[in-house]
């Protein structure tokens, strides 16, 4: 059985099908949404999603920007690196870096959420020039709170090499309600027809098993340490509701790492910009206005 998602299978009717396309860059073969026009705006979507978290919101987007959204190494539809430090934060800001070049895109501002918005900023600290700046949606740019913080890697390699576990969570996801509880439990709550995408990649180990690769390779106390030299414009959009990185780690971030930061307060959970694709569209528009104009 085929680990991936298969896109004949699970994309049989992916959101926004039409505008899918497969490249490749930096030796990986990327599922990448291309639409609309105007100045270019990468979404880069968080650990354990894919392009079907930008469903609704990129459209409404894509009216003001060209928008470009992949799916993360080994995510979705996007192909799986062959060596598991290819998960790494700068390794994957390398690869989003390595496929703009190849579609010779030159992004205005880069919007990220969670885990993705991690990417973003390494991104900008990297020397990508961003005149819109970038927008994090419940960013995950700390590392993980409490005593436990500094061993979440750790627990999370030990997922990552130990395949039982995974094709149980794999199976735990088969189960009626499973995806839905494990939503709720950031904070949000999502459709049928949200939650199905969520169901469809959750089942397949090679999905997965990307997840939590990125969470094993992925060095967060080096993020925090760079964070202070960020020269780009950063807004913050924080979900009142959101159990998985709360809002006053976005409050941490501006009031001791990125002083020039903005923090907005947007009513929504984890998944704030599927809960409430309109409302986040204009915070996230309203933000990049704003940068444009900031000395």
């Amino acid at each position: 059985m085929n680990s991936k998602p298969d896109w004949a299978v699970e994309g049989r009717d992916w959101p926004n099908r039409a505008y899918s396309r497969f490249v490749e860059a930096g030796d990986l073969r990327w599922h990448v949404q291309i639409m609309g026009e105007g100045p270019p705006l990468v979404l880069l979507h968080g650990t354990g999603a894919a392009t079907h978290s930008w469903r609704d919101l990129a459209p409404l987007l894509s009216r003001h920007h060209t928008i470009i959204a992949p799916d993360l190494p080994g995510h979705g539809f996007t192909a799986t690196p062959a060596r598991g430090p290819e998960f790494s934060l700068p390794a994957v800001a390398r690869g989003i870096a390595a496929l703009l070049r190849e579609l010779e895109i030159a992004p205005h501002a880069l919007v990220g959420h969670s885990a993705g918005a991690a990417i973003s900023v390494r991104m900008a600290l990297d020397g990508m020039p961003l005149k819109g700046g970038l927008v994090g949606l419940n960013a995950a740019l700390l590392p993980f709170p409490g005593p436990l913080g500094p061993w979440a890697p750790l627990m999370a390699q030990t997922l990552f090499a130990n395949p039982i576990a995974i094709n149980l969570f794999a199976l735990r996801a088969a189960m009626p309600g499973a995806i839905a509880d494990l939503i709720a439990r950031t904070g949000s709550a999502l459709d049928a027809r949200g939650l199905q995408f969520y169901e469809r990649l959750f089942r397949k180990k090679g999905h997965l098993e990307s997840a939590i690769g990125l969470m094993a390779h992925w060095d967060l106390f080096a993020l925090k340490r760079d964070m202070p030299n960020l020269r780009a414009p950063l807004t913050l959009i924080a979900g009142d509701r959101d159990r998985a990185v709360p809002p006053s780690a976005a409050h941490e971030v501006q009031e001791e790492l990125v002083r020039h930061a903005h923090v907005v307060t947007a009513q929504g959970g984890h998944l704030v910009h599927e809960e409430a694709p309109e409302a986040t569209a204009g915070l996230i528009l309203s933000a990049l206005q704003q940068s444009e104009v900031r000395p």
